[in-house]
């Protein structure tokens, strides 16, 4: 009967699957958006991929599905999913979300399941929960979400599967292992080229951001700690509980007291928090561009007059900084910025008020003089005289002043999105590019730049952060250690249509905030534009998918919190710590083997 139930539900979900399917590809072809359409094609996949194997496996030896232990399974994907910002924010979910999946690799271990079967299982977690948090990325291009949501859980299960060999090495640490691995997994996500750091743990409090002002002290991955030990704690009482037939009141207490304390302590930063300081007059320009099939077709004149009509209602002499969002005008070149149409029409605007100054983000490229050296983002075009062109292409921000010929400072983007614009490990899959080429991509990605820049020419030190950039946390603090007094973010977000996506990455700018103490203000594209104070607050939110411009005072800040001097500490130990357990384990390995 469960055979042919699991089969009944896989046709179900395949059903749905293809009508949604349709219905996106109806839209595609009347140029317009999914919205939450991806979700329930995402979901309806899964669903019918898992009921399909389920039914295959019945019968088979070794190949066995528990109801029990997929139920578990699915159980923390769905808790850690609804615990994040975005369908459910209701992050306290977060501290009980891994406990299923904790009781059902127990469950796995003690039955002596291989390390496939372990995978399996915490596979489809990661699926639920990827799918759940971020199935948005599939209105940027269906295969660029599905891409990050398999792979991205594949990593996220290697990890498990790796703990779990250690903790048969050291059983002593239980499932501590797990949790010191995973935190280094974080870390490591934040620094290499396929990084992903969206789902970050620490990054569930985006949203109830008055609960973790510590982070100016310990940033995300206090956030991530914490949700690890609460769900320890709470694995430890269902242990005793399931032992016992009795609640476990000391490690109830010890729970309790876990997540209370530091909201505490939270609360009472937050509620006597003081936004102090000099002020600088800041405006933000929403220009409400949809870019899959609108921002770069349309001329970029039409453009700049929209530009100029919104900035006008928003200028005036006191008016400091304005602030345009990411890729707003380009292609500029870096050597004659000063002869670039729109930056002059710009001038001609700003020169009635010369304290002002616009900062705002553009395409840009740079075009390699015979004998200067190349950067490793170099591309090259044969010229139609036959001499070979070499040139770098960037993603960027400027500060434009009134005063005519004076050099533009420039900031090249230096978090790129992997795909878009990197190509991961292209030394390493160096032979890929003849075929990238051949189908008009490159694998030269776009140019950075080693270290943060500041925007000096104003009254303030200004860092500009670029879209995805606003999502690394130390790395962000290479602005505040650079000299930034606020930080001005600039960001597309209409590539996700009106869906979680722009909303948590918005969530994100709060907790930079807390890290560093700085004031932001926060240009995109479609929408949501707004300021953030030092402690999180956001304020005139603009609408999503619509022209706007909002203007307020914004607080500058010198002082350099612990996070913005140390950075990710807590993670680097968990590194250490991970790179002895593996050496731990790889010995007891070979020890093991006759």
């Amino acid at each position: 009967m469960k055979k042919y139930l699991s089969a009944f539900i896989s046709l179900a979900f395949m059903l749905i699957t293809s009508l949604t399917a349709y219905a996106m590809w109806q839209r595609t072809a009347n140029q317009q958006l999914w919205g939450y359409r991806p979700l329930l094609l995402l979901l309806a996949a899964w669903g019918a991929i898992t009921a399909f194997r389920y039914w295959r496996s019945q019968g088979k030896a070794g190949m066995e599905s528990h109801p029990r232990w997929l139920l578990l399974s699915t159980l923390s994907g769905v808790l850690l999913g609804l615990g994040f910002p975005g369908l459910f924010p209701f992050p306290l979910l977060l501290f009980v979300a891994w406990v299923p999946l904790l009781v059902l690799l127990q469950e796995l271990e003690a039955a002596g399941a291989s390390w496939r079967r372990i995978f399996r299982y915490s596979y489809h977690t990661f699926v639920i929960w990827n799918i759940l948090a971020t199935y948005w990325v599939a209105n940027t291009a269906l295969v660029a979400g599905l891409f990050a949501i398999l792979v991205n859980s594949l990593f996220m299960s290697a990890v498990v599967v790796v703990a779990m060999q250690s903790r048969k090495r050291m059983p002593r640490f239980g499932f501590l292992i797990l949790v010191v691995y995973w935190l280094s997994f974080e870390y490591l996500h934040l620094n290499w080229e396929l990084t992903w750091p969206w789902l970050t743990l620490g990054n569930g409090f985006a949203q109830w951001y008055p609960l973790v002002q510590w982070y100016e002290y310990t940033g995300v991955f206090g956030g991530s700690l914490w949700i690890w030990v609460a769900n320890l704690l709470a694995f430890q009482i269902w242990q005793r509980y399931r032992d016992q037939q009795k609640w476990p009141v000391p490690t109830l207490l010890r729970l309790a007291l876990l997540v209370a304390l530091p909201v505490a302590v939270s609360l009472g930063i937050y509620t006597t928090w003081r936004d102090e300081g000099p002020k600088i007059d800041v405006a933000i320009v929403q220009p409400n561009y949809e870019p899959h099939y609108e921002k770069f077709d349309i001329p970029e004149r039409l453009q700049l007059e929209r530009f100029l009509q919104l900035s006008s209602q928003v200028t005036d002499s006191l008016t400091d900084y304005l602030v345009f969002p990411e890729t707003s005008f380009g292609l500029v070149e870096s050597t004659k910025m000063n002869e670039y149409p729109s930056f002059n029409s710009l001038r001609d605007f700003m020169r009635p008020y010369p304290q002002l100054r616009i900062v705002s983000g553009i395409d840009g490229y740079h075009i390699f003089e015979p004998g200067e050296p190349h950067s490793d983002y170099v591309r090259s075009q044969q010229r139609a005289n036959g001499d070979v062109l070499h040139y770098e292409v960037f993603n960027a921000a400027v500060e434009l002043s009134p005063v005519v010929n004076t050099p533009i400072p420039l900031y090249k983007k230096s978090k790129l999105v992997p795909g878009p614009e990197i190509f991961p490990f292209r030394h390493i899959f160096f032979f890929l590019k003849p075929l990238v080429e051949r189908l008009d991509g490159t694998t030269a990605g776009l140019a950075t730049q080693p270290e943060r820049s500041v925007f000096n020419t104003g009254k303030a030190g200004i860092g500009p952060a670029i879209c995805y950039e606003s999502v690394f946390g130390e790395y962000f603090t290479g602005y505040i250690r650079k000299g930034a007094q606020a930080i001005f973010i600039m960001t597309n977000d209409g590539w996700w249509d009106n869906t979680a996506g722009h909303r948590q990455h918005l969530w994100f700018a709060s907790l930079r905030a807390i890290e560093t103490r700085r004031s932001i203000a926060r240009a995109a594209n479609t929408g949501i534009s707004a300021f953030v104070n030092t402690r999180g607050d956001i304020s005139q939110a603009t609408p999503y998918g619509e022209q706007a411009a909002i203007r307020q005072e914004i607080t500058l800040n010198n002082h350099l919190t612990f996070y913005a001097k140390w950075g990710d500490v807590i993670a680097r130990i968990a590194l250490f710590l991970t790179l002895l357990w593996l050496l731990n384990t790889i010995a007891g390995v070979r020890r093991a083997k006759p």
